[in-house]
């Protein structure tokens, strides 16, 4: 039995969590989370109006005041503007990008999906 490799085991993962049904409009979005100021600092997720995976870098985020804290709450501060960080054609390039972002920064993962209004 081969070595169990956690990084290989981690890309695939984000890779993962970085889908879009077409069908049910749904798409995954990876926040990577700074633990130490409690909010959104990247956001990843693809793009269906660019044909792309994106990585956006949060630059502004909702007040203190606007969280709220139920327990059906993110215990983060959501990002309320960002620049793109970049693109990519394959989720996998993203989720390399994404593993050395939270490598460098300490940051953690959380997963959202979002459902697209498809009326």
């Amino acid at each position: 039995m081969a070595d169990f490799d956690a990084e290989n085991f981690t890309l695939r993962l984000l890779t993962e969590t970085l889908f879009y049904d077409t069908e049910y409009g749904i798409v995954g979005v990876l926040s990577l989370i700074d633990p130490a100021e409690q909010r959104e600092q990247y956001l990843a997720s693809y793009s269906p109006e660019d044909d792309a995976f994106l990585i956006e870098e949060a630059t502004a985020w909702e007040s203190a005041d606007d969280l709220d804290t139920e327990e059906d709450d993110v215990p983060y501060a959501l990002a309320i503007d960002s620049t793109v960080h970049d693109t990519y054609d394959l989720p996998e390039e993203a989720a390399i990008e994404l593993l050395t972002l939270a490598a460098q920064h300490g940051l953690l993962p959380s997963f959202t999906p979002y459902y697209e209004d498809i009326s």
